[in-house]
């Protein structure tokens, strides 16, 4: 899994929208502690958490399952653009045979579990896609078969006060272990200006 945060909204953006409320410019300093203490008063601990919409993030996340991809479709407040599956089957197609135990070459295309069982039906699973690609021309039909542990990759934009919910929930220990992985990858990959506004939201315990 990797992720790499592409973009970020600077924190005054989001210190002038509160501002704006009370029209009270002048007692800000353009992004320095008085506006930082503001957002976290009134973002975090007023929870007035509209304010915190202002603020918005752009991660580029590679390496992670489609039954991760589908729980990230769950948080409606976020943006995503997937890899084309008909891409990545066109790639696999090309693929020798996937053999039992060959966890190395499986895993450029699965995402694998650490449970040697699991891991070799999903083996089994990429190899009977593989067949399925070598006998059917319609790639729509046929990504009907694929496993969920296949890989895929996405842009993802969300904005603050959904990626405080966001880091709340899948960072719980009873989260899929795959994206609990991938909200604590998240938080490291913020800018380190920005955590403050998300480190409550992480259960503490964590791992």
């Amino acid at each position: 899994m990797q992720v790499k945060l592409l973009n970020f909204t600077p924190l005054w953006i989001c210190s002038n929208a509160i501002r704006t409320c009370w029209q009270s410019f002048d007692k800000g300093d353009n992004g320095g502690d008085k506006d930082l203490e503001l957002i976290d008063r009134v973002g975090n601990k007023f929870k007035h958490a509209s304010t915190l919409e202002h603020l918005h993030y752009n991660f580029y996340i590679k390496g992670i399952s489609r039954a991760v991809l589908q729980e990230l479709s769950r948080h409606r407040m976020a943006n995503l653009s997937v890899k084309s599956t008909r891409y990545t089957l066109k790639e696999l197609k090309k693929e020798s045979e996937f053999k039992i135990n060959d966890f190395e070459n499986a895993k450029k295309y699965i995402v694998l579990t650490g449970n040697e069982m699991v891991d070799n039906f999903s083996i089994k699973a990429l190899e009977n896609m593989r067949l399925i690609l070598q006998n059917i021309s319609t790639l729509d039909i046929a990504k009907y078969a694929l496993p969920e542990c296949y890989k895929t990759e996405l842009t993802w934009s969300i904005n603050a006060r959904s990626l405080q919910n966001f880091l709340h929930l899948r960072s719980s220990k009873s989260a899929l272990w795959e994206i609990r992985n991938l909200a604590f990858t998240i938080f490291e990959t913020l800018p380190d200006e920005h955590k403050f506004i998300f480190k409550d939201s992480l259960q503490k315990d964590k791992k």
